[in-house]
């Protein structure tokens, strides 16, 4: 078990599976018909996943344009609160296919929130690709159509998430074991 910081985590999933799965799901994406197709990442926790999976698309011969959106649901510390758009695109959406890169869907509201503002906003379609589901967490009727893996419920860091600004760099998926 890695130690970072003085704090064991468990690797959930490993840097090697990690980019075997992302070509896969460049693979899948690939397949679709997609015209003018817009990437949003979701911005923080989604950076890393975003970026390899953007450049394993890129080995599919797909290049998309790219935004980056920062929602925020989360009131006090990790408990979901309000959605909010802190800092919105640039790009018109109107008429584009649009694929929501995101690192986790847990309840699910942020990503509705997220695809309805852009169908709102005139997409031809709006898809969703996670790096992680965790379905048991689930609080509204809400589905990705790529996803890296199925999510135990924990608590889980690296790959560009965290917890209190911590962990984001580590190049896998963990668990922190004892007091984060």
């Amino acid at each position: 078990m890695p130690v970072v910081r003085g704090k064991d985590i468990e690797v959930l999933f490993n840097a090697t599976t990690i980019a075997r799965r992302n070509l896969e799901l460049a693979k899948e994406i690939a397949t679709r018909d997609y015209h003018d197709l817009l990437v949003i990442a979701i911005l923080k926790g989604s950076f890393i996943f975003a970026a390899d999976l953007i450049r394993a698309m890129h080995d599919m011969d797909l290049s998309p344009e790219v935004e980056f959106i920062f929602i925020s649901s989360y009131g006090t510390g990790t408990t979901s609160g309000e959605v909010r758009v802190l800092r919105d695109i640039d790009n018109e959406v109107a008429g584009r296919d649009v694929l929501l890169i995101d690192d986790i869907l847990e309840s699910g509201k942020t990503l509705k929130f997220t695809r309805d503002l852009m169908l709102s906003r005139g997409a031809r379609s709006v898809a969703i690709a996670v790096l992680l589901d965790k379905t048991s967490k689930r609080q509204i009727d809400m589905e990705a159509d790529f996803v890296g893996f199925e999510c135990p419920d924990y608590f889980v860091v690296g790959y560009g998430m965290d917890v209190a600004h911590a962990f984001r760099e580590l190049p896998f998926v963990g668990v922190v074991k004892g007091d984060a």
